[in-house]
């Protein structure tokens, strides 16, 4: 456990307080331009998203399928870097002081910034949390444990593959949330199954007091209603980012974003 409170923290308290399950949507920084981005990001908590998830663009993603990977590139091919997804992060901070943001990316990045200065200009820009998805458990000592120091939550992911004897390693230094992967493969690519996630949902709740959040292949309403009723809340990306990519403009991307939103909040 962490000794400090972030953002975070006090949303799953405030939450909880109502009674309610958590909406996470995840957009990737700089897609399709900056502007666009911006502007759907500064109307997502009032789509009903409880905790934004900023994508930080990479060449090489691992974990994302097609969708979110080509959403990626338009940032890249747009000049999206690690300081102008910070830069979102404290534009959207003029308005906006109490949403969590979670940045979600790969090491790469941060290893060519600084670990040390990463830490400082993240923590300036309002970022509350990190998933960084190719930094394992044995890596704790190269950027999470310095992060949790500097008073951000480091969040792992946990998915159906982590036995008994992982789970433990995995959870060890994590804080925030746990991000549970409802599917083996990459974003996008499967459904996610209420039944089969409620009882590994259950299996990581008994090792642990964080709260769990439910992601991939979920991509309706119905599906988000679904998830949260058996997790502590849905996380939804690809579904978003497709939209994002088709062209829409924000304002329908948004009443989209407040449907999967309600559909959580229902739960």
């Amino acid at each position: 456990m962490t000794d400090f409170t972030t953002r975070i923290d006090a949303k799953f308290a405030e939450l909880k307080a109502q009674g309610k399950k958590a909406f996470v949507s995840y957009v990737m920084a700089g897609d399709p331009n900056y502007e666009t981005s911006l502007e759907v990001v500064k109307g997502l908590p009032a789509a009903g998203v409880d905790i934004i998830e900023l994508g930080l663009p990479f060449t090489d993603p691992m974990a994302d399928g097609p969708t979110i990977q080509l959403a990626g590139q338009r940032a890249l091919d747009q000049g999206m870097t690690l300081e102008t997804t910070l830069q979102m992060a404290r534009d959207f901070r003029k308005d906006d002081d109490t949403t969590p943001i979670v940045l979600m990316g790969y090491y790469n990045p941060i290893y060519s910034r600084g670990v040390d200065k990463f830490l400082q200009d993240a923590k300036d820009a309002g970022i509350d949390g990190l998933i960084v998805v190719d930094l394992p458990p044995e890596e704790d000592d190269e950027l999470c444990i310095p992060a949790q120091a500097a008073g951000l939550n480091f969040i792992r992911l946990a998915t159906p593959t982590t036995d008994e004897k992982r789970l433990p390693k995995v959870l060890q230094n994590t804080s925030g949330f746990v991000y549970y992967v409802s599917i083996t493969g990459i974003t996008g690519a499967a459904e996610a199954q209420a039944t089969n996630v409620g009882p590994e949902v259950e299996r990581i709740k008994s090792s642990t007091d964080l709260p769990v959040i439910v992601g991939f292949g979920i991509n309706t309403p119905e599906k988000s209603e679904a998830i949260a009723s058996v997790s502590d809340g849905a996380v939804v990306g690809s579904a978003i980012v497709k939209m994002i990519g088709e062209g829409k403009p924000a304002d329908e991307v948004l009443a989209f974003v407040k449907t999967l939103a309600d559909g959580a909040h229902r739960a």
